[in-house]
């Protein structure tokens, strides 16, 4: 790229000391946060918290709903970076138990590698756990006076995550063996409306590949909910292996039901 070219595309100072303030602002909210809970966030607590004007910090977020919103999409997008490096961390051992040399030399050997929709899995549960009153901004009570933007940045934060798993889940099968998939039958009504869905998230999938990673999802999310608000303390250190199993056993079910995929496949991110 020519020197001029360079220069025309780096941010200027007034933006770059406006993404600064921008994301001091959204650390002192997520602070509040983690300190008060997703409810008691405020504008003015915020801005107090920075040592600035209400109106000063109305200049960055025009609305409580436009911080909230940036807060949200910050947390989804911070869910899926952490689930795609642990991906791409898998991905990158899988190479290395790949190696010729590793296969040969006994000491080197590890246990078989788990199907990478598993370590996402695992990931996503360890960032709830890790930041259970942002995991709460997502998933917790609904905050009064809020809606999220239609097709706004939370959306397309949320799609990334979803897309994680939906590559982990299906990424080695063909669009026909998705199709053939045994699931439920669906009537004709779903089916169409599956059928419709944008086709940068859910609806790249046939439908009954969508039901059958929407069914995972729920147990999924369920579990690590149940942990998060404190429904399975009762487990102890337990809850971490509670939910791999019970996670493992929900992809072997879905990849099960993949025609083709061969008894007790995981998938072909995995073993």
């Amino acid at each position: 790229m020519p020197a001029e070219e360079h220069v025309k595309t780096r941010p200027t100072l007034r933006e770059r000391r406006r993404a600064a303030a921008t994301q001091e602002i959204l650390d002192a909210a997520e602070r509040h946060i983690v300190e008060n809970g997703p409810a008691a966030l405020s504008m003015r607590a915020v801005a107090r918290d920075l040592g600035m004007t209400v109106q000063g910090l109305y200049h960055y977020f025009p609305s409580w709903s436009d911080l909230v919103t940036a807060l949200i999409a910050k947390a989804y997008d911070d869910t899926a970076d952490a689930m795609e490096a642990a991906v791409d961390a898998a991905a990158r051992a899988d190479l290395t138990r790949a190696d010729p040399a590793v296969r040969a030399d006994p000491a080197a050997r590890t246990e078989p590698a788990p199907p990478r929709v598993l370590v996402a899995a695992e990931e996503y549960r360890r960032w709830a756990v890790t930041h259970p009153e942002r995991f709460q901004l997502l998933y917790g009570t609904p905050l009064r006076q809020y809606a999220a933007p239609a097709g706004g940045p939370t959306t397309q934060a949320m799609i990334r995550i979803s897309a994680v798993f939906q590559r982990e889940m299906f990424g080695g099968f063909t669009r026909a063996q998705l199709e053939a998939a045994d699931a439920p039958e669906l009537s004709p009504a779903l089916r169409a409306h599956l059928e419709q869905l944008p086709a940068h998230g859910l609806g790249a999938l046939p439908p009954p590949a969508t039901t059958l990673l929407l069914s995972a999802w729920g147990h999924l999310h369920g579990l690590v909910v149940l942990e998060v608000f404190g429904h399975t303390a009762f487990l102890g250190e337990h809850q971490a292996e509670i939910f791999r199993r019970g996670v493992r056993n929900l992809v072997d079910d879905v990849h099960r039901r993949i025609p083709g995929a061969g008894p007790g496949a995981t998938g072909p991110s995995g073993p």
